[in-house]
């Protein structure tokens, strides 16, 4: 049916149907946006009240009207969600164990059996910590791991992860707490905020995960324990001035902790 027969049939004119209000309404939507996203499951009497109660005068009906818009009226479903991350520079480290990296992998064996690698490294001289494969890798795990770690090596003044719930959990911030290390998280769904280790996985991916077939994890571990040695004894990075990591300890240039 075209628009005039529409307006016709329903006794309202056309210029009514056209009509557009002239008020700007971006500063309404940006604030209820923003306090959708902060109280999601709160309602409009709730949103109308912080509104005044900062000053702002705001006719209740023109905000209802915007309210009912955005179809905020509608029962929404919503999920548990992660604190706010501050962004912080992917700088150099001056020193060993000044920031540590960690992130986890995934790949399957050849029956379909899913499996997680945590790779761990020193930002510094990019020197692969560890690179431990298993079917399950829950935050127990994960400090069991970076204990053994600071056992050999010593505790790092921060270490670089993003959000899952590994990271999250009560048991790996309480370790951290406890070592006195610093937790800087990454921002959700900006993983080279932690590039230094997404570079090193995608070596890790390319040279093991999409290179080999594994019947069983021990064959994954055992080539994962040669890859490590390897990477930290002969690959030449680029950002080292083509050393090795461990060669770069070496180096004239190199400042330990």
């Amino acid at each position: 049916m075209s628009i005039g027969r529409a307006c016709k049939v329903t006794d309202l004119a056309r210029s009514m149907f056209y009509y557009k209000s002239k008020k700007d309404d971006t500063e309404i939507i940006t604030k209820l946006e923003t306090m959708v996203r902060e109280l999601p499951t709160r309602g409009f009497d709730e949103y109308y009240g912080r509104i005044r109660n900062e000053g702002l005068k705001w006719n209740h009906k023109r905000v209802r009207r915007i309210y009912r818009m955005m179809k905020l009226h509608i029962r929404r479903r919503h999920k548990r969600r992660v604190p706010t991350r501050i962004k912080e520079p992917l700088a150099v480290p001056k020193g060993l164990n000044y920031c540590w990296s960690a992130d986890f992998m995934s790949d399957a064996l050849v029956y379909g059996r899913k499996v997680r690698i945590l790779n761990v490294m020193d930002d510094y001289n990019r020197e692969v910590l560890a690179v431990e494969a298993d079917f399950s890798m829950p935050a127990e795990r994960v400090t069991a791991i970076l204990e053994q770690i600071v056992a050999r090596r010593g505790k790092p003044r921060v270490i670089r992860v993003d959000n899952g719930p590994e990271y999250c959990s009560r048991t790996f911030s309480d370790w951290c707490q406890q070592k006195g290390i610093r937790i800087q998280y990454i921002q959700p769904g900006k993983p080279m905020q932690n590039g230094y280790i997404e570079r090193l996985n995608r070596h890790f991916r390319e040279d093991i995960l999409d290179a080999y077939l594994f019947e069983d994890l021990e064959e994954l571990r055992i080539l994962a324990d040669e890859w490590m040695d390897d990477y930290n004894q002969n690959h030449p990075h680029s950002a080292l001035g083509g050393l090795s990591p461990l060669a770069y300890i070496k180096s004239p240039n190199s400042k330990r902790a």
